[in-house]
């Protein structure tokens, strides 16, 4: 179950269905080079993730410490 507040940025909370990064890693380019921004389908993989375990009226926001929490 992926965990959305772990990282910085909460897509790195699931792999890549593109360049095949894992959990926490960031987007490849295809000369293995750190691509400029996420593939468009891992965030829309985040996004699935995210609604399945936490529901369509769950949101993401970050605390004044900025870490990211959970609201429904």
């Amino acid at each position: 179950m992926p965990d959305f507040t772990r990282y910085r940025n909460p897509i790195l909370a699931v792999a890549c269905p593109v360049c095949h990064a894992r959990e926490g890693a960031w987007c490849k380019r295809p000369s293995g080079h750190k691509a400029m921004d996420l593939h468009a389908a891992r965030r829309a993989e985040a996004d699935r993730a995210f609604i399945a375990q936490h529901g369509p009226e769950a949101a993401l926001e970050q605390d004044g410490e900025g870490d990211w929490i959970v609201t429904a």
